[in-house]
């Protein structure tokens, strides 16, 4: 199998069948904005082939140079528990390889699932993700924050790159209101709404 850069239909093809009937609204940027966003060079799809078949994906934004946001991780429903997610993660590292890619996982302390959650963070533990010390608040969802990096980086300095992902993209209004890096642990989550409210 092997990771490369799909097209624009093939993108648009794995955001229906896979994306949207795996993430609720307030996690699932629209279409449109992940293509202003390629378009814009902040934004690098990877999907995994197996022949000329997407066996699953892994979208990345961009931040500054070096440092990069894994977006999404999904696998194609009808090639799930096949281990094609640690694979797209080995290879996304290959790829990316010399980058350090923050990473938002679901605190399983106000999911709606806290045992998926906790499944999900054991899963990406299991394929090199290091936790930072801090949580985050993204449109009404709490997730504890990970990150891929050859070596330990102060809390400070992954904040700091966290917070340009967003800044740079959103206006200081809507960040503002719906993203908090770090979380503040004594809050409720955010009230959640849809990503492009």
């Amino acid at each position: 199998m092997e990771l490369r850069m799909p097209t624009w239909e093939q993108v648009e093809t794995v955001y229906h069948s896979d994306l949207t009937p795996s993430f609720p609204a307030s996690e699932l940027k629209p279409l449109r904005a992940i293509g202003e966003m390629w378009r814009d060079g902040w934004y690098r799809p990877w999907c995994l082939f197996d022949g000329d078949e997407i066996v699953g994906e892994c979208f990345l934004w961009l931040g500054r140079p070096g440092w990069l946001l894994l977006d999404y991780l999904c696998v194609s429903p009808r090639r799930r528990n096949s281990g094609a997610g640690a694979l797209i993660l080995e290879k996304m590292l290959e790829r990316e390889a010399g980058n350090v890619i923050l990473g938002e996982s679901e605190a399983p302390i106000h999911a709606p699932d806290p045992e998926m959650a906790r499944r999900r963070l054991g899963f990406y533990a299991r394929n090199h993700a290091r936790t930072a010390g801090y949580d985050t608040d993204m449109f009404g969802a709490h997730y504890k924050t990970l990150y891929w990096a050859d070596r330990e980086i102060p809390d400070e300095e992954l904040m700091d790159q966290h917070r340009f992902i967003y800044q740079n993209r959103f206006s200081p209004e809507k960040y503002a209101r719906y993203v908090q890096i770090p979380r503040d642990p004594e809050a409720p989550p955010i009230l959640a709404v849809p990503w492009d409210e």
